[in-house]
C-alpha cells in the first residue's frame, strides 16, 4: 500500500508509463502484457532483496545514481521498455522502500489494463473484476483460502486458476493471480477494488459498484450512471450485481463512500431504533 508521502512520486511514475505506452508499437495488446510481466519481475526482484530494495530507493542518494544502478543491474534481463520504466520509477523519491516495490506492482497493473483497453477487452475485464469481487465477498471460505500467507503462492495461484480459467479472460486472470501471489495485498478483495479504480482511472473515469435486490435492466442501469455523473460531476461506470439479501433498494459504493437505500438496512435500522 503506497504512503502518502509517496503519492506524489507515483503520479510522476504513472504519468510516464502513459506517455510510455503510447510509444509502443502494439496493436493486440502484446507488447503492455510484457512490460506488464517484467515490471511484476523487478517488484519480486526488490521484495527478496532487501539490500538492492533499500539502496534503490535510498532518498540521500542522487536520483541520477539509483537510476545508472538500476539500468545496470537490470539492462540485460528486461526490454528496454522495462527499463525505462523501472528507472522512471526509481529515480522518483520514496517515503520507503516498499513503496518503490509497490509502485512497481501498480505500474504492472495499469500496463495490463492498457493492454486490455487496446484489445477492447477492459469493459469485459472490469465486469469480471467485479463479478469475482462478489464471489469472494459471498464465500469467505474462497476468499480465506487465497488469502492464506501460510499456504504457498503457487498453491493459492493453482486454486485460483481451477476457479477462472475458462469463465474470464486471460487479462483478468493475470491481475488477480498477482494479487493473490503478492505477498504486499492486504487481501484478494482490496486488490480487485484497487484494479477496478485503476481501471476507471484509465478512462477517466470513475466506478460504482451497485448491489440489487434483482437484476437491473440496462435502461436502468444507464439511468442510474447518468444520475450519478451529475450528482458526482464526472463520468461514471456503473457495475452491478444481484444480491437477494438487501430485499429491495440498491447499495452504491463510488471509492470510499457508500449510498445504503436498501430494505435490509432500513430493517436493521429500526430493529436497532427498537432495542434501544
Amino acid at each position: 500500500m503506497i504512503h502518502a508521502a509517496s503519492r506524489q512520486a507515483l503520479a510522476e511514475a504513472r504519468a510516464r508509463l502513459n506517455g510510455l505506452l503510447e510509444t509502443l508499437d502494439s496493436r493486440d495488446g502484446e507488447a503492455e502484457r510484457t512490460l506488464a510481466a517484467e515490471l511484476y519481475a523487478a517488484a519480486d526482484l526488490l521484495a527478496g532483496q532487501p539490500r538492492l530494495r533499500r539502496t534503490l530507493a535510498d532518498p540521500s542518494t542522487d536520483a541520477s545514481t539509483r537510476g545508472g544502478l538500476a539500468r545496470t543491474l537490470l539492462g540485460s534481463r528486461l526490454s528496454p521498455a522495462s527499463v525505462t520504466m523501472v528507472v522512471a520509477a526509481v529515480e522518483q523519491r520514496w517515503s520507503s522502500p516498499w513503496d518503490l516495490t509497490d509502485s512497481l506492482e501498480i505500474l504492472a497493473d495499469d500496463a495490463l489494463l492498457a493492454s486490455a483497453l487496446k484489445r477492447g477487452e477492459l469493459d469485459s475485464v472490469e465486469d469480471e473484476l467485479f463479478r469475482f469481487e462478489r464471489i469472494l465477498a459471498a464465500s469467505g471460505e474462497l476468499s480465506s483460502a487465497l488469502d492464506e500467507a501460510i499456504v504457498p503462492a503457487e498453491r493459492r495461484v493453482q486454486l485460483l486458476h481451477a476457479v477462472l480459467d475458462g469463465k474470464a479472460s486471460a487479462i483478468t486472470v493475470e491481475l488477480v493471480a498477482h494479487a493473490v501471489a503478492s505477498g504486499r495485498k492486504r487481501s484478494v478483495q482490496l486488490a480487485i477494488d484497487d484494479l477496478l479504480e485503476a481501471s476507471a482511472m484509465r478512462r477517466d473515469r470513475s466506478v460504482a459498484r451497485v448491489l440489487s435486490a434483482t437484476e437491473l435492466t440496462a435502461e436502468q442501469t444507464q439511468r442510474l450512471a447518468s444520475a450519478l455523473s451529475g450528482m458526482y460531476g464526472r463520468p461514471i461506470d456503473v457495475r452491478t450485481a444481484v444480491d437477494p439479501a438487501i430485499r429491495g433498494g440498491l447499495v452504491v459504493r463510488v471509492g470510499d463512500e457508500v449510498i445504503d437505500g436498501t430494505v435490509a438496512s432500513r430493517l436493521a435500522a429500526a430493529r436497532s431504533a427498537l432495542a434501544g
